[in-house]
């Protein structure tokens, strides 16, 4: 079996017939049978041939032999027994590697090692389950594998948090952590139409760079103020950051001289703050952290 068969509705139909495949929803599961937004994927990777990839969510195999044609190794994640015994029956590829496993739960290093990775070019392609595409974002992101590039299928609306600016709705925690890490890029918008069975809502192809972040603030402290700042969205940065400056011992006087010296505000919250601000007033605390 090849993509250019799974691709096909008629396919995918029969193959669900054939093993009485029934979706289950706590997995996430819809199948792309697109070829244009499928190739979209494949190109916003930007493999090589020598390199290898790994993949969260095999599903019938439909992007993992797409992406098996232009790398060197396909090692592609699968939670779903089912799924799991359909694709182990049905590949023919010599270059993919299936794992059986949860890949939140699972050590990604060990996986590639253990299938014959060696410190090749690296990249991630997923299109991911709604219901755990932050989580693996940030795992993808915060592990020490050398990524070129992280390719995901998520919901538009994550998406558009993703790359949003400071005073819009869609800016928050994720926004920040993720432009800490990365480079961010909206490959293509994908309608609900292309996949079997429909999800519920639109999604999007997005493409993360890693790069070692430009700011030089202590990373545990940046967060842990960003994540204060955004613990209480309504509130002002001044109350939202009330906890978190009294265990560092630092007044509401002197975050407000703070807000001063960088020309905010005293009313200003979180949502108004570039990264940079951020790593600013960070930079600031920890002069006056005792």
């Amino acid at each position: 079996m090849n993509y250019e068969q799974l691709i096909s509705p008629r396919t995918v139909k029969a193959i669900m017939d054939e093993y009485q495949l029934r979706f289950k929803k706590r997995f996430g599961q819809n199948f792309l049978v697109d070829r244009h937004i499928l190739e979209k994927i494949v190109a916003a990777a930007d493999l090589t041939s020598n390199q290898y990839v790994l993949e969260i969510g095999t599903g019938l195999g439909t992007l993992t032999h797409a992406l098996a044609q232009h790398c060197h190794k396909v090692v592609t994640m699968e939670i779903d027994p089912d799924l799991i015994q359909i694709f182990t029956e049905l590949n023919r590829q010599d270059n993919i590697k299936l794992i059986a496993d949860d890949a939140l739960a699972s050590d990604w290093q060990i996986v590639l090692q253990e299938a014959g990775w060696k410190g090749e070019r690296l990249s991630l392609v997923a299109n991911l389950p709604y219901y755990i595409t932050s989580p693996l974002i940030m795992k993808a992101l915060e592990s020490s594998l050398p990524f070129a590039s992280i390719v995901v299928m998520v919901q538009k609306e994550v998406a558009q948090r993703l790359q949003a600016a400071p005073q819009t709705k869609d800016y928050g925690l994720l926004t920040l952590i993720v432009n800490y890490y990365a480079d961010v890029e909206i490959v293509t918008k994908v309608p609900r139409t292309v996949f079997i069975p429909p999800p519920e809502v639109d999604s999007a192809v997005v493409k993360l760079t890693p790069r070692p972040s430009v700011l030089t603030v202590d990373k545990n402290a940046l967060f842990a103020v960003m994540r204060s700042a955004f613990g209480q969205r309504r509130k002002t940065l001044k109350n939202t950051l009330k906890p978190l400056l009294q265990q560092w011992g630092i007044s509401a006087e002197e975050l407000e001289s703070i807000l001063d010296e960088m020309h905010l505000s005293v009313d200003v919250r979180g949502e108004a703050l570039s990264l940079d601000q951020f790593g600013q007033l960070t930079q600031y605390l920890l002069k006056l952290r005792k």
